[in-house]
C-alpha cells in the first residue's frame, strides 16, 4: 500500500515525514475533521503493515509519535463529549455490565444500511458501500489483536477464541479479511489492502480510527472489549439482510459468502464477547466497566454516523 493523497496541511506535513521529506517547523494545525481524520489513520497504519512508499524509520519517529499523541487525545476527548451524554448504563457494577450491553444495543435506533440493502439500494450504491467498509474489513480483527496481551486470564483466553475465528480457525481462505478481498474482487473491485482510503469518508476514518486508539492505549483496554462485543451484537442479523440484498442484485458467491459467514459466526460471537470477554474483564478489573460500556456506546455511534453519512452521500432521507 502507498501512502494515501493529503487533505490539507496538517496531513500534507504528516505524508511527508512519513515518505522521509525533511520537515519544516512543527506539525501544523489541521484544516478540519477531514485532514485530521487522514493523517491519524496514516500514523496508524504505520504500526499496521505500513507503506512501501514511506520510510523504515517512520514508527519511531518522535516527531509523528507527538502528533499522533495529540490526534488521538482529541479524538478520544470527541468520542468522550458524545459518551457523556448517555446515561443509559449509570450505576451499572461488574455483575451487570452483559445486560447493560444489552441494555446499549437494545436502545440503539440508528438508521440501518443492511435494510436499505436488503430492500432498496441500487448495485452502485452497494458497490460505494463496499468501498467504504473495505478500509475496516481488510484489516478487520487486527486492531482488537493489540488487546490480547493486556487482559486478565478468562478475558484473554475467551478473545483468543474469538480471534481463532475472525483468523480463520487456521485456514488462510477462511480468514475473514481474506473473505472479503476475495468478495471485492469477485464483484469488480480492487481487493488490495488500503486500495479506497482516498475515497473513504471522514465518518469511515473516524471509525476506524477510534479502534485503532482502543487497541493501542492500554488504559482503553475495557473499551476496545466494549466495541467489539456490540459489533458482535450487532452483526449477524444485519449481514443476513446485507446477504439478501446482494442476492436481490445478483451479487450473489464470493461476496454473499463473507457475509453469510457472519450470520452464524456472530451469533456465537455475540455471547462470547458480551458474557466470557466483557463479563470475566469487569468481573476481574472492575475499574474498566465504564470504558467497557463507553466503548460499546462508540461502536453503536459510530456506525450510526457513518450510515447518516453514506444515506447523505447517497440522498436518501433516513
Amino acid at each position: 500500500m502507498r501512502l494515501p493523497k493529503p487533505r490539507g496541511v496538517l496531513s500534507e506535513w504528516v505524508l511527508g515525514r512519513l515518505a522521509g521529506t525533511p520537515s519544516v517547523g512543527d506539525a501544523p494545525a489541521a484544516d478540519g475533521p477531514d485532514d485530521e481524520a487522514i493523517a491519524l489513520w496514516a500514523l496508524h497504519e504505520v504500526l499496521y503493515r505500513g507503506f512501501e512508499d514511506a520510510s523504515d524509520d517512520a514508527e519511531g519517529d518522535v516527531g509523528l509519535f507527538a502528533v499522533r499523541h495529540r490526534l488521538e487525545s482529541g479524538l478520544e476527548e470527541r468520542l468522550r463529549s458524545r459518551w457523556a451524554g448517555s446515561d443509559a448504563t449509570a450505576d451499572v457494577g461488574p455483575a451487570g455490565v452483559p445486560a447493560a450491553l444489552e441494555a446499549l444495543v437494545a436502545a440503539d435506533h440508528g438508521p440501518s444500511l443492511a435494510d436499505h440493502v436488503r430492500r432498496h439500494a441500487d448495485r452502485d450504491q452497494v458497490m460505494e458501500l463496499l468501498r467504504q467498509r473495505s478500509v475496516y474489513h481488510l484489516k478487520e480483527a487486527d486492531p482488537t489483536a493489540w488487546v490480547v496481551p493486556r487482559l486478565p486470564v478468562r478475558a484473554k483466553a475467551a478473545l483468543v477464541e474469538l480471534q481463532f475465528d475472525e483468523y480463520g480457525a487456521g485456514d488462510p481462505n477462511r480468514l475473514h479479511a481474506h473473505l472479503f478481498a476475495r468478495g471485492l474482487e469477485a464483484v469488480g473491485l480492487r481487493p488490495e489492502y488500503g486500495a479506497y482510503v482516498d475515497d473513504a469518508l471522514p465518518e469511515t476514518l473516524e471509525l476506524n480510527n477510534a479502534l485503532s486508539l482502543f487497541g493501542l492505549r492500554r488504559r482503553l483496554r475495557g473499551a476496545a472489549v466494549g466495541h467489539l462485543a456490540a459489533f458482535e451484537m450487532t452483526s449477524s442479523l444485519p449481514s443476513r439482510k446485507l446477504v439478501q440484498g446482494l442476492d436481490r442484485l445478483g451479487m450473489d458467491g464470493p461476496m454473499a459468502t463473507y457475509y453469510d459467514e457472519h450470520v452464524e459466526a456472530d451469533a456465537v460471537h455475540e455471547q462470547l464477547a458480551a458474557h466470557d470477554i466483557c463479563g470475566t474483564l469487569a468481573e476481574d478489573e472492575p475499574d474498566q466497566v465504564d470504558a467497557i460500556l463507553f466503548g460499546a456506546f462508540t461502536c453503536l455511534d459510530l456506525e450510526a454516523r457513518f450510515a447518516t453519512a453514506m444515506f447523505s452521500s447517497w440522498g436518501v432521507a433516513r
